[in-house]
């Protein structure tokens, strides 16, 4: 056998001893940490600039239907007879009834001219949306109900509503599915609107964030066209789109109100029993 030829030593990388370079961060650097997540659940969503058009359509004709309901409703100017007292029962859930457009509205909006209620809202909730949310709506819970004893130890107790003459005397069936919706739909309907088409169109048109949250509690107090309950109806906005602001989904802040809205639920359930 010929003599095999003298192979030349094989040469390697030069840097291959070196450290692998890292993977290029992406992140704003300007950001706080703790927006991050909401950060990266904006950037999934597409443009909801159609929130808007949304919101002022949802609450148009939430506000339309209200008068409508109000104008054919039954007057009391006359009284009633006493033997047979009416049941307000019905009236008490339809009450609730217009409520439904503010969420109906933007959820047309999202399957028409969106990517549908799980992409653009964040519907869906995760296990960090329950505790986020929770936190948030203990916090807004709370701090509602500190702050109205002092607006009572200042001003008096709250003037009577239509709403709560129509619950003098029920222990029906009618008060118990008006707890169930005070304690899940409202949350639904109510933040697909604000904390969902309104946040989301700001978003898009980059306000800066703690302006949307500020706006957003403001509107959410004035909606509810409850000038004694205001202040509390403004802080509880507030803590409730902290956890929109801070998980960047809807589903954080529905948890959140719903979390407001237990105890009176609650209250309303043990009167309906």
């Amino acid at each position: 056998m010929g003599e095999q030829p003298e192979q030349e030593p094989r040469e390697f990388p030069k840097n291959l001893g070196e450290p692998m370079r890292p993977v290029e961060d992406t992140t704003d650097a300007e950001l706080h940490p703790r927006f991050w997540e909401a950060q990266r659940a904006a950037a999934r969503r597409g443009s909801l600039a159609w929130g808007f058009a949304a919101f002022f359509i949802g609450y148009g004709g939430y506000y339309l239907t209200v008068l409508i309901l109000n104008a054919v409703r039954p007057s009391r100017a006359g009284g009633f007879d006493p033997t047979t007292p009416p049941n307000t029962g019905p009236l008490l859930l339809l009450a609730f009834a217009p409520n439904i457009l503010l969420g109906l509205v933007p959820a047309v909006f999202s399957w028409w001219r969106g990517r549908g209620l799980r992409s653009d809202f964040g519907i869906l909730p995760k296990r960090r949306d329950f505790k986020v949310g929770l936190a948030c709506g203990g916090i807004a819970l709370l701090g509602s109900w500190a702050l109205t004893l002092v607006i009572i130890a200042i001003a008096g107790p709250p003037p009577e509503t239509d709403l709560a003459r129509l619950m003098q005397g029920e222990r029906t069936v009618w008060l118990f599915l008006f707890a169930l919706f005070a304690f899940l739909g409202a949350p639904l309907t109510e933040e697909l609107l604000m904390r969902g088409a309104l946040w989301g169109a700001l978003e898009h048109y980059r306000i800066p964030r703690y302006a949307i949250l500020v706006l957003t509690a403001l509107i959410f107090a004035l909606i509810h066209q409850e000038v004694w309950r205001t202040p509390v109806l403004f802080f509880g906005g507030l803590a409730i789109g902290a956890a929109r602001m801070i998980t960047g989904r809807v589903a954080a802040s529905m948890i959140a109100h719903a979390t407001n809205n237990f105890l009176p639920a609650l209250l309303l359930f043990a009167i309906a029993r």
